[in-house]
């Protein structure tokens, strides 16, 4: 009985994950490509995690990273920055930081790509002095 409410458990925290990455992602300005192919989910588990109907979700690892990345992503921009437009509109700035190039961190994010994620995430990071 343990191991089942465990396993309910890890579905629920998957389940909220996705949602809250989802409404950042939304808030940051993302497009619904942008959105999908960064936490890697089809269209449909997408417009669910939009409406709430995630009883049935099933998320592998790399998705579940994905997510987290997110929810860090955001959890560093939150210490950065305590105005909500810099707080949501950062990710949708140019940045001229040697990484970003000019681009905009979430044109980055927008490939798919892990690595894209990840390195972001540590420039990001790096803003609140965590000393990569």
């Amino acid at each position: 009985m343990l191991h089942s409410q465990s396993l309910a458990d890890d579905k629920l925290a998957a389940a909220t994950g996705l949602k809250t990455a989802v409404r950042i992602l939304d808030r940051w300005g993302a497009s619904g490509d942008q959105v999908e192919a960064i936490l890697r989910i089809s269209h449909s588990t997408c417009a669910r995690a939009r409406n709430g109907s995630l009883e049935t979700i099933k998320l592998d690892r790399d998705q579940l990273a994905r997510i987290s990345y997110v929810l860090n992503i955001h959890a560093a921009l939150r210490i950065v920055f305590d105005n909500p437009e810099n707080l949501y509109g950062f990710m949708g700035m140019a940045n001229h930081n040697a990484f970003f190039a000019g681009r905009a961190p979430l044109e980055i994010l927008g490939s798919g790509n892990f690595a894209a994620l990840y390195e972001t995430f540590k420039h990001i990071d790096a803003l609140r002095g965590s000393g990569w």
